[in-house]
């Protein structure tokens, strides 16, 4: 095998493909960022029309909740189906097929007439978004060194949040003539879709693994590496790391997306108290969640820096601190528009910037062969763990907080305290393929050769 890029050539040393990759798999999962911000920004005035002019505050939340937590259920629920998918039948098949499916149900949302519609779409189109990190992230982790794996992977991360920002001008631009106008765009994504499919190609390692299945079928010998991958995620040896992972993420992701959700609506609210409300409200509230994802996008860039800098737990311990401070000043008490405006980045940064780091630290974790499902198995205990997350913020906002969503959000995103425990029980890896030093093998750089820049499995199948 050959020997890793030089160190000396720098950037020059990365390949076009794994520019190629880094691309496609930031604007597959920046796209759907946009996609969910844009469906966030409108979530409230379409429930509102659905449930027609007798329906109450508390229902519209309610059923406004309601279907963000459907699409978080489809989101955990696609993420296993097809990241299982993924380690058998190839990374770019599978996340083309996915990201035309989350785009075309999301901008379909503009053609409903009833709630049950609006709610079955949503459920539709988190299946197909539920693998755009599990397989993105294998995709980057099997084609970038450990050198810059970790920022390259912060870079994909990021395009989330950049979407969110896309989101927001839009809603600025289209948000005043309603919202089925405003979510008809949600299907940019779909030409995405079509980029992958054609640009990209198989990692190294996967066709490799592929091969190697396909000589042990036609020689009648089954291996322990032939079980399903799903089964070998969930038993020993992996199980442990399977559990400390899926906490991790379950703690980030509760904040993300009770912070994500509500926000728009507590700004709203802030606005509404000033004398803002209706059309004038628009610009504002796209300005106050633009900040809020511009914060996101610097944490999502960086934190793959700070993790090569002070490790992979410390970046995690940085997040969580801005988080707290970022909450718990912001969010519980009464505060003017423009305060909102000043420390929104920060919560984003904390809140949001926290989710590249399940994507840069569990594919040091598992091998090539179970990496997808790994992922995506981790991540979706989180998802499911977190479908009642928007419902029950609206509920805790009208049943214990007199109203107050801000209260109810800070109560929800204090579950991070579970991401935190996991974190303790983690093992740091500092870019290292903690998997392959466990079987006694050494962590490859990529190869330079036929298929430049890919990370051979080192034996793992």
């Amino acid at each position: 095998m050959a020997t890793g890029t030089p160190h000396g050539a720098g950037l020059r040393s990365i390949t076009r493909y794994q520019w190629l990759v880094l691309i496609g798999t930031t604007l597959g999962w920046g796209l759907e960022g946009y996609d969910a911000s844009l469906y966030a920004l409108i979530v409230g005035p379409a429930v509102t029309e659905l449930l027609g002019p007798a329906a109450t505050p508390t229902a519209i939340g309610v059923h406004a909740g309601l279907a963000i937590s459907l699409f978080l259920a489809g989101w955990a629920i696609g993420a296993i189906i097809f990241g299982t998918l993924a380690d058998y039948h190839g990374r770019v098949r599978v996340l083309s097929v996915c990201i035309l499916l989350y785009a075309v149900c999301t901008a379909a949302t503009a053609l409903v007439q009833e709630y049950w519609q609006l709610a079955t779409l949503r459920f539709l189109a988190g299946l197909g978004s539920g693998v755009e990190v599990p397989v993105g992230a294998a995709l980057i982790a099997e084609t970038w060194s450990g050198r810059y794996r970790g920022k390259a992977i912060s870079v994909m991360m990021s395009g989330f949040a950049a979407g969110f920002f896309l989101a927001s001008l839009t809603y600025g631009l289209l948000g005043g003539y309603g919202w089925r106008v405003t979510i008809a765009a949600a299907i940019l994504p779909a030409f995405v879709g079509i980029f992958v499919r054609r640009v990209l190609h198989e990692p190294q390692a996967m066709v490799e693994i592929a091969e190697r299945r396909k000589a042990r079928k036609a020689a009648g010998i089954r291996t322990a590496e032939d079980r399903f991958v799903l089964a070998r995620v969930l038993t020993p040896p992996l199980l442990s790391r399977t559990i400390v992972c899926s906490m991790i993420f379950t703690g980030v992701l509760l904040a993300f997306w009770s912070v994500t959700t509500w926000t728009p609506d507590i700004i709203r609210g802030v606005l509404a108290r000033e004398g803002v409300t209706g059309t004038d409200a628009v610009g504002r509230v796209a300005l106050a969640t633009a900040l809020l994802n511009l914060g996101g996008v610097a944490g999502y860039a960086s934190w793959g820096f700070i993790a090569d800098w002070i490790g992979r737990r410390g970046a995690f311990l940085v997040s969580f601190l801005c988080s707290a401070i970022g909450l718990g000043v912001l969010y519980p008490f009464e505060h003017s528009y423009t305060t909102y405006l000043w420390l929104l980045p920060l919560v984003g940064f904390g809140v949001l910037g926290v989710l590249a780091g399940p994507s840069v630290y569990f594919p040091e974790l598992f091998g090539p062969a179970v990496r997808a499902t790994a992922i995506a198995v981790t991540n979706s205990a989180g998802r499911f763990l977190t479908v009642p997350g928007p419902l029950v913020a609206g509920t805790i906002a009208t049943v214990h907080f007199g109203g107050n969503t801000g209260l109810a959000v800070v109560a929800v995103s204090s579950a991070t305290v579970i991401a935190f425990i996991g974190v303790l029980l983690s093992p740091e890896s500092r870019g290292r393929f903690l998997y392959e030093e466990e079987a006694g093998a050494p962590s490859p750089e990529p190869a330079r050769g036929s298929a430049p820049g890919l990370v051979p499995p080192a034996g793992t199948t």
